[in-house]
């Protein structure tokens, strides 16, 4: 058998939102066998936007105290997408209120399931956006055309795609 590192072995990456799995091939040009070897390369980022109401808790607070635990979520849409988080998630940050723009970036660094109905994802704050994200803009891409940021206005954890992501923070 050929060994996982040779670099002639053909290989193909299997991307899903949690890893990313390396199928090694023998065989050359034949199509694949079934002899495959998987090798799993985890913290493949997912992305969130977390909303909150700047009166109640705002960006600028998690800034100054630079990481605290997202919780007291209700929804059960919400939760799941909470339960969903893994350590290394980016999230954006939306202030609803009269602000209603994505302010800045965070990340999960440690998610506590201890009580399954009320998860605890500790998060921890990245840096503001170099300029706010209206929602009113955020409307206009046909990228937010089937996300529930746009759909279900009142949900607070919204996943994400990497492309919605990359567009609001423009990078």
């Amino acid at each position: 058998m050929e060994s996982l590192n040779d670099p002639l072995m053909p290989k193909i990456h299997i991307a899903s939102s949690r890893c990313i799995m390396t199928a090694y091939f023998s065989g050359g040009t034949h199509a694949p066998q079934t002899d495959a070897w998987f090798q799993e390369t985890p913290n493949v980022a997912a992305y969130y936007l977390l909303k909150t109401e700047p009166s109640e808790y705002s960006f600028a607070d998690l800034s100054r105290e630079g990481e605290t635990v997202w919780d007291g979520v209700s929804n059960p849409v919400a939760l799941r997408n909470l339960r969903s988080m893994h350590r290394g998630d980016k999230l954006l940050i939306y202030e609803t209120g009269n602000v209603k723009s994505v302010v800045g970036a965070a990340s999960v660094i440690s998610v506590r399931e201890s009580d399954p109905k009320e998860p605890k994802v500790k998060i921890k704050a990245a840096r503001p956006l170099a300029k706010a994200v209206p929602l009113s803009e955020i409307k206009t891409s046909e990228l937010f055309a089937d996300s529930p940021l746009v759909r279900q206005g009142r949900l607070s954890v919204v996943p994400l795609s990497e492309g919605q992501y990359r567009y609001i923070t423009g990078k």
